[in-house]
């Protein structure tokens, strides 16, 4: 499928530079394009690039202004990245689209199954589970009894939504990420640890998006509760009783004790750890590596382990690498005090 310079431009409101007529039918980074692709240019880094790619269209920002003579076609937007999002999505929402239950599937029968829905070789749909219209599962994407997913969903393959867990409308589930494992709970005894049993439910609201093997445990009681347009990478870990604001994000290897609330529009880091129990505000940012001991005002930005001020973590980061030297400086500055002192007593 082809569109030209003029029909993008008129779907992401963009102003045109060059050739209206010249059409595109794939995409291609900047560096690597090719005739016939569309790239874009967001990260001032790349901007060598514009002047020798192959691609038939770039996607530039509106303050952007060449140096020297640009081949391809630009169209200037708002937010480069932005539009090139709703272009893919635009591309994903064009291809075909398979619905449909495969005779290897296992359906039981008192599942609610929606209209348009595709349920590919050996998913698996339990008692009473209900799947949304338009949903797709993935070969052995799992649906729990009681369980319930939404319109529009994703679930890859071994993705697994466990016994009377929710997952909200145009939610995506990618392999291996499992909602509503049981939390980590167990109560010291003279004999080991026992067992305390997680009644609870997981819950996933409209939009959001797990990444691989990305883990949301159920609750002790109650829900723990993934709220609207959060998106969380893989190998991520999320304990029993969390509560995740809406439009939060997380990078990789994330891990949040149980019973923490996150607030709206977070970002988080890879490697960020935070301790159980505390409470962060919204838009806190978290960067990559640190430990949360302790709650977070709304709007903090903090780094660390433990985590401190992101300004004063920069400052005392330039000071650990000139330790050694200090400390050599210290004791020379010890040993003159010493003569000195010598010196005065005689």
């Amino acid at each position: 499928m082809e569109f030209s310079a003029k029909q993008i431009a008129e779907f992401i409101q963009g102003t045109i530079v060059g050739d209206e007529n010249v059409t595109v039918h794939t995409f291609a980074k900047i560096e690597e394009g090719i005739p016939g692709a569309i790239s874009f240019l967001a990260n001032p880094k790349y901007t060598n690039y514009i002047y020798d790619t192959q691609s038939s269209i770039v996607l530039v920002n509106k303050d952007f202004e060449p140096e020297k003579e640009v081949k391809a076609t630009l169209i200037k937007v708002d937010n480069a990245y932005e539009s090139l999002a709703k272009l893919l999505n635009l591309y994903e929402m064009s291809k075909p689209k398979k619905t449909g239950i495969d005779p290897l599937a296992y359906i039981a029968p008192t599942a609610k199954i929606g209209k348009d829905v595709y349920i590919a070789p050996f998913a698996c749909v339990g008692d009473h589970a209900e799947i949304g219209d338009n949903t797709f599962l993935h070969p052995h994407a799992t649906v729990g009894n009681g369980a319930k997913v939404g319109n529009d969903c994703i679930l890859y393959p071994h993705a697994t939504v466990y016994h009377d867990c929710r997952v909200g409308n145009r939610c995506i589930l990618h392999a291996g990420s499992v909602i509503g494992a049981d939390g980590f709970g167990f109560a010291p005894s003279p004999e080991g640890y026992e067992k305390i049993p997680q009644i609870g439910i997981a819950i996933l609201e409209d939009d959001v998006e797990i990444g691989a093997n990305t883990c949301i445990d159920r609750a002790t009681m109650g829900a723990t509760i993934i709220r609207k347009g959060v998106k969380l990478d893989n190998l991520i870990q999320i304990a029993h009783n969390v509560e995740v604001g809406s439009h939060t994000v997380m990078a990789s290897q994330v891990g949040i004790a149980g019973s923490t609330k996150v607030g709206e529009w977070c970002m988080f880091g890879g490697q960020v750890g935070l301790a159980g129990h505390i409470k962060l505000g919204d838009k806190v940012n978290i960067g990559a590596q640190s430990g949360i001991a302790n709650s977070i005002k709304s709007g903090s930005t903090v780094m660390g382990s433990p985590a401190f001020e992101v300004k004063s973590y920069m400052r005392s980061s330039a000071v650990y690498k000139k330790l050694p030297e200090m400390y050599l400086e210290l004791n020379n500055l010890k040993k003159e005090l010493e003569e000195l002192k010598t010196q005065l007593n005689k």
